[in-house]
């Protein structure tokens, strides 16, 4: 069986439960690698995402009354077709994304998983029981919110759409899902896709690429009542500013700079090994990716040697047909900011030890040493496979070294004293910590999300974070008879 058959999707969006044209024109899907283009994808319009938020209003009532037990069966039945189409949707990760097949594999393996993490949901106890001082039954339950916006980026599509879609289904509500247009197939269509042949009623799950008009009207409409935004941090602002005006909930994960710190004690081909991973993994386009190295100035230049080898080795290239570590820059302009960034740290006094160059939308994965902590490959999120490495002589300065960015998503630490792993990582505010790991890491059943510039806290994973995200609390009481009242 074909899964994703051009005719299906080709020109159009998922709106209104059905297949159909999309008001915004339309938008080539185009693989980065080589620029070919690989079809089309319906655009929508403000008017689409209007009309669409209204049919989700309809079609969640009726969702939300569906007994549990149906609910559930919906969600086990979508992680089961992950696996089903496995190979097809890689093949579209790998050509749309500029994935390799590895990252591809483990964004399938993630949304098989949140699928089955969320399947629990429906089942879980929705209340407590509340002591009362009148003679009545007092109970608060959890009840969905109704209407739920995810807006997704391009960088992991099917991860940072499926983690938010897939516990509001879960819970009762509908949803209106707007990837990225450069990842519109495996950040959207693959999605509708997935919960229509789940059995997914129409309406529940509405899919919308579009622009920022049709974010705008996304986060403004009166029938939604929270906004799941994962981005840029730039971008969040802006969506919690307007969620904020407008008296909705927004759950904002963005972006990071997070770091890597490497005690005195750390055995330096291991920490280089992790480290390698931690920033050039889907060449550095994920928020967690390690962003600055904080190496003790015993292990510096072995630990600078090592893994500018480790980059030096890694091939860059066409991951749908050769065998490469790291594929293609989504963009140029996503390219050239990484560049810049790079180009601004050397003239700053950064030493190139490895790559800092680039064929195409192919990036060298690239290391900087001696980097002053105030370049901007420091200093600036990099989105890019770029690994700048600082010194630092004792613990304090660690410390003020790391806490010293804005944002405070992942830490970091590698060191033989797991105990003082802890100590030091309680001094660092960030919303994920790994002791003897890099700070790339996802699992369903964990809450994720950062402090400060880097969003809003734990709003994903794990059963608490989903039911707090996608659910209102309600008051109820019972009682019989009515009371008599003095008037």
């Amino acid at each position: 069986m074909v899964f994703l058959d051009s005719s299906t999707w080709t020109d159009r969006i998922f709106a209104g439960g059905f297949w159909v044209p999309g008001t915004g024109g339309t938008r080539d899907v185009t693989e980065p690698a080589t620029g070919a283009v690989l079809g089309s994808v319906g655009i929508a319009s403000a008017e689409d995402a209007a009309k669409a938020a209204e049919t989700a209003a309809e079609a969640q009532r009726a969702w939300a009354a569906t007994p549990h037990v149906q609910r559930a069966a919906v969600l086990r039945k979508a992680a089961r077709l992950w696996s089903e189409y496995a190979d097809e949707i890689r093949w579209w990760n790998v050509r749309e994304v500029g994935a390799v097949p590895g990252v591809a594999g483990f964004s399938l393996h993630v949304a098989e998983q949140e699928c089955y993490e969320a399947a629990a949901l429906p089942g879980r106890p929705y209340g407590e029981l509340l002591p009362s001082e009148e003679p009545r039954l007092s109970m608060a339950r959890r009840v969905p919110a109704g209407v739920v916006t995810v807006i997704s980026p391009f960088n992991m599509p099917i991860i940072l759409g499926i983690r938010s879609v897939a516990p509001a289904l879960a819970l009762g509500n509908a949803v209106i899902l707007k990837p990225d247009p450069r990842t519109a197939v495996t950040g959207g269509v693959v999605l509708a896709r997935i919960f229509e042949e789940a059995g997914l009623p129409p309406g529940v799950l509405q899919m919308l690429p579009g622009g920022a008009d049709v974010g705008e009207t996304l986060v403004t409409h009166p029938a939604v009542r929270v906004i799941s935004f994962t981005g840029s941090t730039g971008a969040g602002r802006k969506v919690g500013e307007l969620a904020g005006k407008h008296l909705k909930r927004a759950h904002l994960e963005l972006g990071g700079n997070s770091a890597l710190i490497v005690l005195d004690d750390a055995d330096v081909d291991e920490a280089a090994g992790v480290a390698a991973f931690g920033s050039f993994f889907h060449q550095g386009q994920i928020c967690m990716t390690t962003g600055r190295h904080l190496v003790h100035e015993r292990l510096y230049d072995d630990f600078v040697e090592r893994l500018a080898a480790k980059a030096a080795a890694l091939r860059v290239g066409d991951p749908a047909r050769d065998e490469v570590a790291l594929g293609p820059i989504i963009d140029a302009g996503q390219r050239d900011k990484i560049h810049e960034l790079v180009t601004a740290s050397v003239a700053a006094g950064a030493r190139v030890a490895a790559g800092a160059e680039y064929d195409r939308l192919f990036y060298a994965a690239t290391v900087l040493a001696d980097v002053p902590s105030t370049a901007p490959a420091v200093a600036e999120e990099i989105f890019g496979p770029v690994a700048p490495v600082v010194r630092f002589s004792d613990a304090e300065e660690a410390v003020r070294l790391a806490t010293a960015s804005e944002y405070g998503l992942s830490l970091g630490i590698i060191t033989r004293d797991v105990l003082k792993g802890l100590e030091l990582a309680d001094r660092v505010p960030t919303g994920i910590v790994h002791i003897n790991d890099q700070t790339v890491s996802d699992e369903a059943n964990s809450p994720f999300g950062g402090v400060a510039a880097s969003g809003t806290g734990s709003r994903f994973g794990g059963a608490a974070a989903n039911v707090e995200a996608f659910t209102e609390t309600r008051w109820v009481t019972v009682r019989n008879p009515p009371p008599t009242y003095p008037f």
